[in-house]
């Protein structure tokens, strides 16, 4: 079993990326404006803070936006190396994206909920570069769209994750004390965290550095 690469996601400030660099984070996700969810920064935070991420972390835009038009209006502001599409799109906006963007990765979003997850990651996995699966509600009447801190069905996950030949990240609840089982039981290639590293909203070393050295036990 392979150890999976780490995102921490967001990111609200320069010294947060700075101390999840250090920690080992290999990528950091930034929060654009949502309709709901914790992380949320400003357009000036999130250019302050690439201005500080090193080229060897890889740098993701969370964006809520679901026309082609406006993700490449954001892209084009912050030229981030991946973009994480948190809701769902038709499926030419990935094309229109790959099109102005053919370096940029597209992570789609996908939010187990049931087994029609598994039916819809695969059809989106065909346009996508990978797919991050959370424990969002996009069919709420304000929309979850990530960082619930809920664990969905892994073993959902793992259908996902055994089903698509393209890169999975697992998010939703993790933290320090139940990382190793997710990993064991959906092997992704990555995993994806919020407020399971954070105490009162921020960012805390000791939680990291105990979620990295479980992650590093693979």
């Amino acid at each position: 079993m392979k150890r999976p690469v780490v995102k921490i996601c967001c990111i609200s400030s320069v010294l947060e990326a700075v101390t999840a660099v250090e920690c080992g984070a290999s990528a950091l996700g930034l929060v654009s404006r949502m309709p709901s969810g914790p992380g949320v920064i400003s357009d000036r935070e999130i250019l302050e803070i690439l201005n500080y991420v090193p080229e060897n972390v890889s740098t993701f835009l969370l964006t809520s936006e679901i026309t082609a038009e406006r993700i490449i209006e954001q892209h084009i502001k912050f030229s981030t190396d991946a973009i994480q599409i948190v809701d769902e799109v038709e499926f030419d906006v990935y094309d229109e994206i790959k099109k102005k963007f053919p370096e940029v990765k597209i992570v789609q979003v996908v939010h187990v909920t049931d087994e029609t997850s598994v039916g819809y990651a695969e059809n989106v996995s065909h346009f996508a570069d990978a797919l991050l699966l959370d424990s969002g509600n996009p069919k709420k009447e304000t929309k979850e769209l990530g960082g619930t801190g809920r664990v969905h069905n892994w073993f959902l996950s793992r259908k996902i994750r055994e089903t698509v030949k393209i890169p999975v990240y697992l998010a939703g609840g993790l933290n320090p004390g139940n990382v190793v089982d997710a990993i064991k039981t959906v092997e992704p290639f990555g995993v994806d965290l919020c407020s399971g590293v954070r105490t009162e909203g921020r960012l805390d070393i000791n939680k990291l550095r105990e979620f990295f050295k479980k992650v590093n036990s693979f």
